[in-house]
C-alpha cells in the first residue's frame, strides 16, 4: 500500500509526521512519499521536495513565487502519475494542496483532507468544492465542521493531535537549570512566527515591547524558541539592532513554554501550544497591506486566536495590524504577567479551551481513516483488474 502526503508548512510538517508515525504502527508496510520537511522525512516519509524552499506569506509574496509554486504542483502531479498512490493525503496548505487534489481527483486517486480550508471564517463557499473533492475530511477544532456538513461533505472531529504532541520535554526545576533562569527571574516569551514575512513584521514590535517590560523590571529574562528551517541570520539582525538581551533556545520549547510566565506571539498553532501547557500570551497578527486589504473584504470573524474562538470570547488580549505597537504590546503583557484577577481569568479560560480539543491519540484515529481510505480504493483496483 502506497500513500502520499503533502504538507507545507512547518504545522502541517508536524502533523504529518505524527500521522506517518502512526501509520507505520499500524500497517509496517505502508508506503509513505510526498512533501513536506525534516519532521516528516524523519518519520519515514520519502520526500519528493522539502516545503521550507516554499515556504511564503501573503498575496505579495505568493504573487512573487507563483511560478515556481506551479512548477511544484506540476512536479508533484507527476509523483502521482509515477506512483499511483492508493490515496492523497492533504494537511493543511490550502491553496496549494486543493488544486494538488483536484488533480489527485481526476487521475482517479482518493482523496482524504486533514485540516481542510477555515470555511467557518471566510470564503465559505469553498465547502461545496472541498466536498466534492475530498473523498473524507478530518477537521481538528469542532467549530469547523458546520459548513461542511451543510455541503454534504463526509467530514468528522475526532480530537485534536496537540493534546499528544505538546508535553514538556523535562520537569520545571530541571528546565529552569537548563535554560540557566536564576531563582527570581521571570522568564518571558518572544514567538515571532515561522515564516520570514513573520518576523519582519512582528519581532521588531516585540522586542520593543520587551525593551519597556525590561526597563520596568530587570529580573524579566527573554527567550525566543527557533523553529526548525528558520533563518536564525534574520532574527539575529533585529536582536542587534535591539537594546534587550533575548536569549535563543533551539529544544525543550514546551518545556520553557512550561515555566514561562507570559508570551508575545504570533497567531496560529503555537498560541494553541501555548495554551495546553497553561501559557497565557498577547496575540499578534500583522499581514502586508494588500493582503489585509483583500483580508478585510473576505474575512468575517470577530476574533482571530484559536483559544478565544473555541470558546467564543476574547480573553486573551489580540492586537491586530496597526495596533501591533510597543507600548499596547507592553500593556497588555503587564495583566497577564502580575499576579491577581486578570491573569487567574486568562489561565482559567484557557484551560476550559484545552478542554475542548477532545481526548488523547487523535493521530491514531485520523491514520486508521486514512489507511481504511487506502484500503478500500487498493479493494476498487483489484476487483477492476479481476474484472477485465
Amino acid at each position: 500500500m502506497k500513500i502520499m502526503l503533502s504538507a507545507g508548512e512547518t504545522s502541517g510538517d508536524l502533523h504529518g509526521a505524527a500521522l506517518a508515525r502512526e501509520l507505520r504502527v499500524l500497517d509496517p508496510t505502508v508506503s509513505l512519499i510526498g512533501f513536506g520537511g525534516a519532521e516528516m522525512a524523519a518519520a519515514g516519509v520519502v520526500l519528493r521536495q522539502n516545503y521550507t524552499d516554499y515556504n511564503v506569506m501573503g498575496i505579495s509574496a505568493v504573487l512573487l513565487n507563483l511560478r515556481r509554486i506551479f512548477a511544484l504542483l506540476d512536479d508533484l502531479t507527476r509523483l502521482m502519475e509515477e506512483e499511483r498512490p492508493d490515496v492523497l493525503v492533504i494537511i493543511d496548505y490550502p491553496d496549494f494542496n486543493w488544486r494538488l487534489a483536484a488533480r489527485a481527483k481526476e487521475r482517479g486517486i482518493p482523496v482524504f483532507s486533514y485540516i481542510p480550508p477555515s470555511a467557518w471564517a471566510w470564503r465559505k463557499g469553498r465547502a461545496k468544492s472541498c466536498a466534492r473533492v475530498a473523498d473524507e475530511i478530518v477537521a481538528i477544532f469542532p467549530h469547523e465542521l458546520p459548513p461542511y456538513e451543510a455541503a454534504g461533505a463526509n467530514i468528522s472531529f475526532v480530537g485534536n493531535p496537540l493534546i499528544d504532541t505538546v508535553r514538556a520535554e523535562m520537569g520545571e526545576e530541571e528546565a529552569r537549570r537548563h535554560f540557566g533562569i536564576a531563582d527570581g527571574e521571570t522568564p518571558v516569551l518572544l514567538m515571532p512566527g515561522s515564516r520570514r514575512e513573520e518576523i519582519e513584521r512582528l519581532l521588531p514590535p516585540m522586542l520593543g515591547a520587551a525593551e519597556i517590560l525590561a526597563a520596568r523590571d530587570s529580573m524579566r529574562r527573554f527567550f525566543l524558541p527557533v523553529a526548525g528551517g528558520v533563518d536564525t541570520a534574520q532574527i539575529q539582525r533585529h536582536l542587534a539592532a535591539s537594546s534587550v538581551e533575548v536569549t535563543l533556545t533551539h529544544d525543550a520549547r514546551y518545556a520553557l513554554m512550561g515555566i514561562a510566565r507570559a508570551a508575545i506571539a504570533a497567531s496560529g498553532t503555537v498560541i494553541m501550544e501555548a495554551a495546553i501547557m497553561g501559557l497565557p500570551a498577547v496575540v499578534l497578527y500583522r499581514m502586508s497591506a494588500l493582503s489585509y486589504l483583500v483580508g478585510r473584504l473576505l474575512v468575517d470573524v470577530p476574533r482571530f486566536s484559536l483559544p478565544n474562538i473555541l470558546l467564543g470570547e476574547t480573553f486573551e488580549t489580540e492586537l491586530l495590524q496597526d495596533a501591533v505597537q510597543p507600548e499596547r504590546i507592553a500593556a497588555a503583557m503587564e495583566d497577564i504577567i502580575a499576579d491577581g484577577a486578570p491573569r487567574d481569568y486568562v489561565t482559567e479560560r484557557l484551560a476550559r479551551a484545552v478542554a475542548v480539543l477532545g481526548e488523547p491519540h487523535a493521530a491514531r484515529r485520523v491514520a486508521e481513516k486514512i489507511l481504511a481510505l487506502a484500503r478500500s480504493h487498493e479493494r476498487a483496483a483489484d476487483e477492476n483488474v479481476q474484472c477485465s
